[in-house]
């Protein structure tokens, strides 16, 4: 069985009590400076080849972004629902992509092993819009000093707005969705807010074993067309 969809995990314990007082200066900083480290070249093959393989199933197909795809799951259920988009599910760890691969993936769906730094980065240069943006489950970096390691406090958070798309992110760390939400808002100019989340059909191994654990799930979701 799979470690991470069983009810055995801890509670998030964190010295931060509620949103990080730092949030929103260190996103006005990255605003106004965009990110400029260097990309590399694997993750440049690995978008390509994401991309090649959009478009020898249908080259005009609405795009889905999988951000942290872990195994496949998630990949595989919105492939499923969304049959006339192309989903790519990304993850940087070759573990966790390799143990996805068994998955029956759908001819709509591709897994591809890239870091998400550079990939949301290269979407962007390319002009991709994406229809929708999934980020679910990802590392809450629970420590006060983390901040800058958390998607809504790292530099490359602002090229969310370019790629545009429903953009949904779950966690069953409230704070995380709350400062995600404050994040989302300064970033688009809407009001996002951070809400309970309940399903008997969890998405990621992740989300069945915080389920199975007694966990609270929240979310924050905000449409960007």
């Amino acid at each position: 069985m799979n470690p991470e969809s069983t009810g055995n995990s801890r509670f998030i314990s964190s010295a931060q009590e509620g949103p990080h007082r730092d949030l929103e200066a260190l996103l006005a900083r990255h605003m106004a400076h965009p990110f400029r480290k260097p990309i590399l070249d694997y993750n440049r093959a690995a978008y390509a080849a994401a991309m090649a393989a959009r478009d020898a199933w249908r080259p005009d197909a609405p795009l889905i972004l999988d951000a942290g795809c872990g195994v496949g799951w998630s990949t595989q259920r919105i492939a499923e629902t969304y049959p006339d988009h192309f989903v790519f599910g990304v993850d940087q760890s070759v573990d966790r992509i390799s143990r996805g691969k068994p998955l029956p993936m759908p001819a709509n769906a591709v897994l591809i092993r890239a870091d998400l730094v550079d990939f949301w980065r290269l979407l962007a240069e390319s002009g991709v819009r994406l229809a929708r943006h999934y980020n679910l489950y990802p590392n809450p970096w629970p420590k006060i000093g983390h901040l800058a390691r958390r998607w809504q406090g790292h530099a490359v958070f602002p090229v969310w707005r370019e790629l545009g798309g429903e953009i949904e992110c779950r966690s069953n760390w409230h704070i995380y969705i709350e400062e995600m939400a404050l994040a989302l808002t300064q970033l688009t100019g809407q009001p996002v807010v951070a809400e309970p989340w309940q399903t008997a059909d969890p998405m990621t191994p992740f989300e069945k074993k915080y389920l199975a654990s007694g966990h609270e799930l929240w979310r924050c979701r905000v449409s960007l067309k």
